[in-house]
């Protein structure tokens, strides 16, 4: 997998080991989400910090290391 950006989808980032923690050690609620699991490949990353105002580059630079 390339890097993860701002479009990659809560489903594409759930496939990497690790994911879940990284997800939640900055607050990402998804993960445990009945609702979201229904649109795990429509959510992105990006639209999840924006509603839950989580810092995006903090996130991705976790996802992605």
């Amino acid at each position: 997998m390339d890097k993860f950006t701002k479009d990659s989808t809560l489903g594409e980032i759930m496939k990497t080991e690790g994911a879940a923690e990284a997800l939640g050690r900055h607050g990402v609620p998804c993960p445990t989400c009945p609702m979201a699991a229904m649109e795990m490949d429509k959510l992105t990353i990006g639209m999840i910090c924006d509603t839950y105002s989580l810092n995006l580059a903090s996130l991705l630079e976790d996802l992605n290391r």
